[in-house]
């Protein structure tokens, strides 16, 4: 199947089986990669939005591709939107642009589909989702920043800040929080204000009159905490190359940074068990 436009999408998407990922393809840097190991995490469909300009590999057989007719000036929200519009209620659905790979506990062993399963009998609709900047270990060989045989990460150098509530309403908003870290703390000086948070919500049920925002965040407050009220809940991983990315090919920083390396970096492993161990993901009661 292959999707003409947006409105094409809302007309003919309820037919994609869940869990359903939408791709969304800001250049052809690791499509194929990012294809391969979506497939394998259990995704039952994959859209894969590709504005012009952007060449697409061979897709599987999980996979159609959204040809827009236009570039949006950021992806995320209208293409997220129409599949929103597309899918019946209750259906799970994830979003991540190219050269981003999902990680959920225990992916080594259980797919999404289980997970959400499990989240769905815990009364959840959605998986906080923690981004992890990787980025290559040697500009020299990947001046892109791009490198999955030679991925690193920062192990160390993250923290939050409660999220403020609305002007109408005092304090904090209830069990969310601004995360912050990776190559965008270390470089913030690089990235725009409203780009250097690394929590974004990755994997939701669809809801009647749901949004994704330009924050990325859900327009239904419970769906974007880190927690129910009355125990820990399962959150998930997203290891990004985009900052990297960004950060080795803008004219503004690529000459400023030798490396990305610093005394806080691990080499990546690609298993959902290294970022259980080292904090970024949450099981919850899923064991």
């Amino acid at each position: 199947m292959e999707f003409r436009d947006l409105d094409d999408l809302r007309a003919r998407g309820a037919a994609l089986p869940g869990p359903v990922l939408m791709l969304l393809c800001e250049d052809e840097t690791e499509i194929a990669s990012t294809l391969d190991h979506h497939v394998r995490a259990g995704f039952a469909s994959i859209v894969v939005a590709a504005p012009p300009g952007v060449t697409l590999p061979p897709l599987p057989g999980a996979a159609h591709a959204l040809r827009l007719p236009e570039r949006p000036e950021r992806m995320a929200p209208p293409c997220v939107n129409a599949l929103i519009d597309a899918l019946p209620e209750g259906r799970w659905i994830a979003w991540l642009h190219n050269a981003e790979y999902l990680f959920t506990p225990f992916g080594e062993s259980r797919t999404v589909g289980e997970a959400t399963a499990f989240c769905a009998e815990e009364r959840r609709d959605a998986l906080l989702t923690f981004v992890i900047d990787l980025y290559a270990g040697d500009l020299g060989a990947a001046p892109d920043g791009v490198d999955p045989e030679d991925a690193w990460f920062d192990a160390t150098g993250y923290y939050a800040l409660a999220r403020p509530g609305d002007p109408s309403a005092p304090g904090p908003k209830e069990r969310q929080l601004d995360m912050f870290g990776g190559l965008r703390w270390r470089h913030e000086e690089h990235v725009p204000e409203d780009r250097r948070r690394i929590d974004r919500v990755s994997l939701f049920r669809v809801r009647p009159g749901l949004r994704l925002r330009d924050d990325n965040t859900l327009s239904i407050e419970e769906m974007n905490t880190y927690a129910c009220p009355w125990h820990h809940s399962m959150t998930c991983a997203v290891a990004s190359f985009r900052a990297a990315k960004a950060l080795a090919t803008n004219p503004g920083s690529r000459g400023t940074i030798p490396t990305f390396r610093w005394s806080g970096s691990t080499r990546f492993e690609w298993r959902a068990q290294q970022l259980m161990d080292g904090g970024f993901m949450e099981p919850g009661q899923w064991f």
